[in-house]
């Protein structure tokens, strides 16, 4: 039988690195971006199709399913993997960053957080324990430990005080995770490092997760808009503080350079709602950047979206047809534009992963900056 969890780095250049995680599910191709399933799905995506555009691996949302239609209820049903038809693996994050953005907060202390439900009010509590409890309800093959998150720019006492409790609870995550133990015996936990942009707060963190032990490591705190320069500043260092031998994901990230940013600093894995999102609001990401399909000089044009890309989306229909499907709220159109930002995504990630076998990642890395515009004028 495959083993529950293994990391093998295959090639580096620089800091970066390619390799594969392999679990019983299937192999993750490293470096690797997750696509975000939030809801048990890839919006406007049938999974055999995000399958198609190369993902090895999804993400799915602790504290989304737990409110609606509930970790019990999908449970009862045989787990998120045959729930959603997709059955490869699956990383849950922790719900930690959900419930301290998006619901109507009532108390937070050492047990959890108490919140109120975006949907209809009812009071739950998350906590460590109930973290992992629903992450093994779910059937998760990738479960992210409960920590707690606070802005970059709060006081330094206030970083130093979450990050410690966060370590707290990634010891608690931990043991409630290893008490599942038909669960534990073929999924992997990650730990959350924590810190803001303080270098000492990290290393703190990241040896108290290293003493604890995990199967893979993710630096959170990230992509909470401090701006690409604080956050390469921080991936300068935040990677080398946590364990060579195993997979370090970036939480959240991010744009396209972003991405590329991050690998040549060492960072294996990445999640992040841009390519969906963006695929419904009209923006497709191209090698020259990202174009907004809905203005007026596509109306007429005859290309693809993308020339270089070799998506199903531009390969058969026109930027003049999505133009007009996105301008009328079609439906269509966002699920063409989704397809073609996973894709382009995808493609990115094998290209990355050749250039760092090949030992061309600086190469690689600098030509697609010089050509990748990030805010076009259009």
């Amino acid at each position: 039988m495959t083993s529950r969890f293994d990391f093998q780095i295959a090639a580096t250049d620089g800091a970066a690195r390619t390799g594969t995680i392999t679990m019983q599910r299937g192999t993750i191709r490293t470096p690797a971006f997750m696509p975000v399933g939030t809801a048990a799905t890839v919006k406007a995506m049938k999974p055999a199709d995000v399958r198609a555009g190369g993902a090895d691996i999804i993400l799915g949302n602790t504290y989304h399913l737990m409110l609606r239609p509930t970790a019990e209820r999908i449970d009862r049903l045989g787990g998120l993997h045959k729930f959603m038809g997709w059955d490869r693996p699956i990383l849950t994050d922790s719900g930690g960053y959900q419930v301290m953005s998006l619901s109507e907060l009532t108390k937070r202390s050492e047990e959890g957080v108490v919140f109120k439900s975006h949907l209809d009010g009812s009071r739950h509590l998350m906590s460590p324990e109930r973290s992992m409890e629903i992450q093994r309800l779910l059937g998760s093959d990738i479960v992210m430990a409960f920590d707690e998150l606070v802005p970059t720019d709060t006081t330094r006492d206030i970083q130093a005080k979450a990050m410690e409790r966060s370590m707290r609870w990634a010891k608690r995550s931990r043991e409630g995770f290893d008490s599942g133990e038909a669960h534990a015996a073929r999924a992997a936990l990650f730990g959350i490092q924590q810190g803001a942009l303080d270098e000492g707060l990290r290393k703190t963190s990241a040896d108290a997760l290293i003493d604890i032990g995990f199967d893979g490591y993710a630096i959170g705190g990230l992509a909470v808009g401090e701006g690409q320069e604080a956050m390469f500043g921080v991936l300068d260092y935040a990677p080398g503080q946590l364990p060579a031998d195993k997979p370090r994901y970036l939480m959240g990230v991010g744009k396209p350079d972003d991405i590329v940013g991050a690998v040549e600093r060492g960072v294996d894995m990445f999640d992040c709602v841009m390519p969906t999102r963006s695929g419904r609001t009209g923006q497709a990401f191209t090698r020259e950047g990202p174009i907004n399909i809905r203005n007026a000089r596509f109306a007429e044009d005859t290309g693809p979206l993308d020339p270089e890309c070799r998506c199903p989306a531009c390969q058969g229909w026109s930027r003049a047809y999505i133009h007009h499907l996105v301008r009328a709220g079609e439906i269509l159109g966002a699920m063409l534009m989704t397809e073609h930002n996973l894709f382009f995504y995808q493609a990115l990630m094998a290209d990355l992963r050749d250039a760092i076998a090949g030992g061309a990642l600086k190469t690689f890395a600098n030509d697609f900056r010089a050509r990748y515009i990030r805010e076009k004028q259009q």
